[in-house]
């Protein structure tokens, strides 16, 4: 059984920085792109950034500039640094993982974590 799990969730100023965490864990072959999404109540869910397994990434134009992501390979981990906080930012926050869970399965999986709350309010 795969599990992400999101940790970094907080409320902050505006302007302020965040670092939000996800873990990886259970049975786990092979990670491919990670990412992180975010969702406010009623609203559809919404790309944040992805990262391949060889570090490319990709933003969101709302978070090009401001946002950072990364991940760590052997821990399976993915990171996403917030800078410059706008209230507009206040969502929870989900990762997402494209993951093999075992070698002879061929092709991977989309996993998800259950959310951490980012509330950005002064």
């Amino acid at each position: 059984q795969v599990r992400l799990v999101e940790s970094g969730g907080n409320l902050v100023q505006p302007g302020g920085a965040l670092t939000l965490s996800c873990e990886a864990s259970g049975s786990i072959f092979s990670i491919d792109s990670m990412g992180w999404y975010r969702q406010v109540q009623g609203k559809q869910r919404e790309l944040v950034a992805t990262i391949t397994s060889d570090g490319v990434t990709n933003y969101t134009d709302s978070a090009k500039d401001r946002f950072a992501i990364s991940r760590d390979n052997p821990t399976n981990a993915v990171y996403l640094r917030m800078t410059k906080l706008k209230p507009e930012d206040t969502a929870a926050y989900f990762c997402n993982a494209e993951i093999r869970p075992y070698i002879w399965v061929p092709y991977p999986r989309l996993f998800w974590g259950q959310g951490t709350q980012v509330t950005v309010s002064s």
